[in-house]
């Protein structure tokens, strides 16, 4: 049984830092993970990459040969792996043993977990490989500054979670440059009732219906909820991890250590 994480999320939310981060804390505490690189736009890399997407195609290469721009040049890539996953990608995982722990960099379009089946085609190659695989959703806390905005990174999560039908762990991001942490408290247990009171305030009488209807939404889904990450803090990244870990049930295949009795300890007799 392996283990994976898929990191996703919208362009700039932080997930190649996190990963970074995620790599030096498991370091420090001794622990092995490996980072795999899906993006076959990026560049630089804070962390050792144990595979890499742009072994099997690059996208300087696609745009250069078939005069793509950046986002359907990254979609023709995509498309390229999801292509070759019986060859490239399972050559790749062959190299790593059974209890390894890997954590997929993806790109940031939001295409790749909302409609498009890539990444949902890949996340089912590997469970036919016996990975438990756990989808991790970065959103830039920054983002979230009032009602509406929280109501569309809701959305946005939501349609990662139905695509990729995995266990999900949303994060919002970039804590440590949050000035006033007050203003992100009402949305780590949003209350629907001041949600649909904020929406029908900010928005025209014409939307209280669809209103009414996201408000039930996120709260029927309450595992529309975000875990706070702020990378400045060990603590805040054992948190989310042991959250992820959970979720794919890491460690728990474990053999469970029984301590030997004393023979003397055990001996009843008088």
């Amino acid at each position: 049984m392996g283990y994976a994480q898929l990191v996703i999320g919208p362009a700039g939310s932080g997930k190649s830092t996190y990963c970074s981060s995620l790599y030096q804390h498991c370091e420090a505490i001794g622990r092995t993970i490996h980072i795999v690189n899906l993006d076959p736009a990026a560049e630089n890399f804070d962390y050792p990459v144990a595979m890499d997407i742009r072994e099997l195609i690059s996208l300087d290469d696609v745009m250069e040969e078939l005069g793509l721009g950046p986002n359907g040049g990254l979609m023709y890539c995509m498309e390229h792996l999801e292509e070759n996953l019986d060859d490239w990608l399972t050559e790749e995982l062959d190299n790593y043993l059974d209890d390894d722990y890997l954590v997929f960099d993806c790109p940031g379009q939001i295409e790749l977990f909302s409609h498009v089946p890539v990444l949902r085609n890949f996340v089912e190659h590997l469970q036919r490989k016996n990975f438990k695989v756990c989808g991790v959703y970065l959103l830039d806390s920054q983002f979230i500054t009032d009602v509406t905005k929280f109501i569309s990174g809701c959305m946005a999560s939501l349609s990662a979670m139905v695509q990729l039908e995995l266990p999900h762990v949303n994060i919002l991001s970039k804590m440590d440059l949050v000035k006033n942490k007050r203003d992100i408290d009402d949305y780590l247990n949003p209350e629907p009732r001041v949600l649909l009171s904020e929406l029908n305030q900010t928005m025209a009488p014409k939307f209280e219906k669809l209103n009414k209807a996201l408000a039930e939404l996120v709260d029927e889904y309450s595992m529309v909820s975000f875990i706070p990450l702020d990378l400045r803090k060990e603590s805040s990244i054992q948190y989310v991890l042991s959250q992820i870990d959970n979720c794919i049930q890491y460690g728990e295949d474990a053999d469970v250590k029984v301590k030997d009795l004393d023979p003397e300890e055990d001996d009843l007799s008088p």
